[in-house]
């Protein structure tokens, strides 16, 4: 099963992309997820406006509307308010070929909207030259994003942000200021930031958790460290696991550990050859991951290995029951 990888890497800018000859920069790897939205809050507003019986109704009345048919054909320009206006540019942006394009299309934006969340989160992720800067545009992100959902939204909808696509550009910007916090030395903030992203959509459809535990255990927080394992105890992921071992082997050493390394190893094998330097983790990780396979592992041990090179005999550990679990 394929998943999108979580980012939990410093802002770069257009890291996945090249140089032409003219020096402008191609590619945009961010586009194809984001893209989807624009497909979704469509097909979302199209719906809003019927009344089905059941389900199957619903799914045949899109299926007979949109056969053939690009999604917007739907919309109506003319009714689109400041904010519409402005998302749809940063639609058109994310697609854009150059990365000046894209901060261009950003900047019109916020002159049609200054609560386009997204704006201030492309130019974040585009314009800054530093983590500073970074910050300073996410953080007007945030705010933006508050301005167009409302305090109402802060109250009635807990637990289903991100689910509702309206909140994704806020918390977008919420995960990106925290992650330059973190950057910046300001790490209980960031850690904050994390936790109330947890509470607004415990689903955690951005990963927040996995990032989460990882900062948790370089502070050393071993109770809260704990207390979110509990939390999503049923993750099954390369991640989880492998620093649920790591966590249990810091407070107990090798015997109360040793079952959660095996079923770490059982989960994804391919993890200890990045752990323990036999394999260099790529500089480019892949942009999907795999359960259980090696770009799993590849990108567990980019975010994790220097919590296993820090923490005294874990990957001499790992070594021995590695070897003990390939001879089974």
């Amino acid at each position: 099963m394929a998943k999108k990888r979580k980012s939990t890497s410093k802002p770069k800018k257009s890291s996945k992309s090249s140089q032409n000859s003219s020096g402008k920069t191609e590619g945009n790897t961010r586009a194809g997820p984001r893209v989807m939205e624009k497909t979704m809050s469509e097909i979302g507003r199209l719906l809003q406006e019927q009344e089905f019986a059941s389900h199957e109704d619903a799914n045949a009345f899109i299926q007979e509307q949109l056969q053939g048919k690009p999604v917007d054909v739907f919309s109506n320009e003319a009714e689109w308010d400041p904010l519409r206006r402005a998302q749809e540019l940063i639609y058109d942006a994310w697609e854009m070929l150059y990365k000046s394009d894209r901060v261009r299309l950003a900047e019109r934006a916020l002159v049609i909207s200054p609560d386009c969340a997204d704006a201030y989160n492309l130019l974040a992720e585009e314009k800054a030259k530093s983590a500073a800067e970074a910050r300073a545009y996410y953080e007007e992100g945030v705010r933006a994003g508050e301005r167009a959902l409302g305090p109402e939204a802060f109250k009635e909808d807990v637990g289903y942000f991100w689910g509702l696509m309206e909140t994704r550009p806020y918390m977008r910007a919420r995960a990106g200021l925290a992650e330059c916090l973190w950057i910046l030395g300001e790490r209980e903030a960031a850690v904050e930031h994390y936790r109330d992203m947890l509470r607004l959509n415990p689903g955690d459809n951005q990963g927040i958790r996995y990032v989460l535990l990882g900062r948790l255990l370089e502070m050393g927080e071993e109770e809260r460290v704990g207390k979110l394992l509990k939390e999503y105890e049923g993750d099954g992921s390369a991640s989880w696991l492998y620093n649920r071992a790591l966590w249990l082997y810091r407070r107990t050493g090798e015997s109360g550990a040793e079952a959660a390394l095996t079923e770490a190893l059982e989960q994804n094998p391919h993890v200890p050859v990045y752990l323990l330097g036999r394999k260099r983790v790529p500089k480019r990780l892949p942009e999907y991951i795999g359960w259980g396979d090696e770009s799993e592992a590849k990108a567990y041990a980019s975010d994790a290995i220097e919590l296993w090179k820090a923490t005294d005999g874990a990957r001499g550990w790992l070594l021995r029951t590695q070897q003990t679990f390939a001879l089974r």
